[in-house]
């Protein structure tokens, strides 16, 4: 049985759906509801990222169903492994490809510092050339760690000022 709770019931001073918000809001929840992710497989992390999109983690629950392999079609670049200085260039490329507004998800111990890769040929982060947005920790991390970070990316994509960059450009 439903109560008569005022709050809860429907106004009818307002006709019809209406919906009162900020664009802020709105655009913002849009945009964390439908992330598309680019997966950007290095090395052993990529299995992990994989896993994530099958039926048993199922990213779909979160809105981020749709994998791309194409920058152009893609806004959260998700680096999983190992990132070596002559791979840097490539991904910095592909990351550059993407529209705005995009985000960056440093997947495991080697994107994220280099892991125990303390060599010459291995960048030591992911970060000294890409703005990482996310970082999530693990050798290689759990698939559960992911979408963790994938929330954790949605909440700050929620709070970011997103009208005031559409009415500027």
């Amino acid at each position: 049985m439903v109560s008569a709770n005022t709050d809860l019931t429907y106004n009818s001073k307002i006709e019809g759906d209406v919906i009162v918000s900020r664009a802020d809001a709105v655009i913002n929840w849009i945009r964390s509801s439908s992330m598309w992710p680019m997966p950007m497989g290095l090395a052993c992390c990529a299995i992990e990222l994989m896993a994530v999109a099958a039926s048993r983690f199922d990213i779909a629950r979160f809105g981020a169903e749709v994998m791309r392999f194409s920058p152009k079609q893609s806004d959260v670049m998700i680096v999983s492994g190992t990132v070596t200085y002559k791979m840097s260039s490539a991904v910095r490329r592909i990351y550059d490809q993407m529209a705005e507004p995009k985000w960056v998800i440093a997947m495991g111990a080697c994107a994220s510092t280099g892991g125990m890769y303390r060599s010459y040929a291995v960048l030591q982060g992911v970060d000294r050339i890409l703005p990482v947005d996310v970082y999530v920790s693990g050798c290689p991390p759990r698939p559960e760690a992911l979408l963790d970070a994938l929330v954790k990316l949605q909440e700050k994509v929620k709070r970011e000022p997103s009208a005031s960059k559409l009415l500027s450009a």
